[in-house]
């Protein structure tokens, strides 16, 4: 059906970056045709994208649409198998998920969709991109924009949230980046709360985060993920600089703890001191089973092949000896004919 669609449908699955496209002068029947074309299958992407749809506006622009134009679009989603999810974002996890929007300045109602697309799966772009490089350091207009890993931790519904997580967050070093982000991102929204209390006026982008992020919900996030990481070093899922890593931290709790039990003794805190004997032999425990945990292969890459190539072309320069600088050397040439 995709390469047979023309019109409104086929601009919309000409989409290559995010577009608007405004319903306005259509009706309803016209409305889910165009829906049911231009959806019906995935999109050839490799990479997320939103479609918005402005299906209403003010008492100015009230008459130019269809009363019924946002129901027309939403219905014909959920036959096509789209949830509504007002947490959803141009993520590759919020694939087939819409929200209805409502934007107060240009006093528009919108439905962005996000669609189904072919490319790479969540796992191998999750493996890529992980959580890394996670700073709540929006820029611009925005405390955190939307489309950021930040703003998607902080602004996805739990279920999104939960299969970001399984595909974004693969190992365990990628999940403390989450829980840090998520850290940052309370300590924020609590100051935003705070210039409240004081009667401070807040800005459009500090009162936009503060009405879409609550800390219930990022607290119910946090401790999904601290169990998520607990179950993997359970599981024994770690890569040898991760096991290496919990190694020192419960050396140093042992050592710590050690410490405080001569001088608790030493004080004739009999209590405190074998309360601190519990402790120690639970570190113990934990040290014992990171001990007998046979390190893991980190995830792949998501252009691990390509990268494997690019290394191997890379070899003739490792050959080349440093007197040759300046004149290249056979190698050196026959690898630049390669690569033209």
């Amino acid at each position: 059906m995709a390469s047979n669609v023309s019109g409104l449908a086929a601009a919309i699955r000409g989409a290559t970056e995010s577009e608007t496209f405004d319903l306005a002068g259509q009706n309803v029947a016209t409305i889910s045709t165009n829906i049911r074309n231009a959806f019906s299958e995935p999109f050839p992407l490799d990479k997320m994208i939103r479609i918005t749809f402005v299906t209403g506006g003010g008492k100015l622009a009230r008459g130019k649409y269809d009363a019924d134009a946002a129901k027309a679009v939403t219905s014909t989603l959920r036959e096509l198998g789209f949830d509504d999810d007002k947490g959803a974002s141009a993520v590759l996890e919020c694939a087939k998920l819409f929200k209805l929007q409502h934007d107060t300045g240009k006093n528009l109602k919108t439905v962005v969709v996000f669609p189904a697309v072919v490319g790479p799966s969540a796992a191998s772009s999750g493996a890529e991109e992980g959580m890394q490089n996670l700073s709540v350091n929006g820029g611009g207009g925005s405390l955190l924009p939307e489309s950021s890993p930040e703003g998607s931790i902080a602004f996805s519904s739990m279920t999104v949230f939960e299969r970001m997580v399984a595909s974004k967050c693969q190992t365990w070093t990628q999940k403390k980046g989450c829980n840090l982000a998520m850290g940052s991102i309370k300590t924020t929204l609590e100051e935003v709360e705070g210039k409240l209390m004081t009667g401070t006026t807040l800005t459009d982008p500090e009162q936009s985060f503060y009405d879409s992020v609550s800390m219930s919900a990022l607290e119910e996030k946090q401790a999904f993920v601290k169990a998520q990481m607990a179950k993997q070093v359970e599981d024994g899922k770690l890569t040898a600089p991760e096991r290496n890593q919990l190694l020192e931290q419960v050396a140093e709790r042992l050592a710590n703890l050690n410490k405080e039990k001569e001088e608790a003794e030493a004080a004739g805190k009999a209590k405190r001191g074998q309360q601190l004997s519990n402790m120690i032999a639970k570190a113990e425990e934990r040290k014992s089973k990171l001990e007998k945990i046979v390190a893991k292969s980190p995830p792949p890459l998501k252009h691990e092949a390509e990268i494997g190539k690019l290394r191997k072309e890379l070899e003739p320069l490792l050959d080349v000896h440093p007197r040759a600088a300046c004149c290249p050397s056979k190698k050196l040439k026959r690898w630049d004919g390669k690569r033209k």
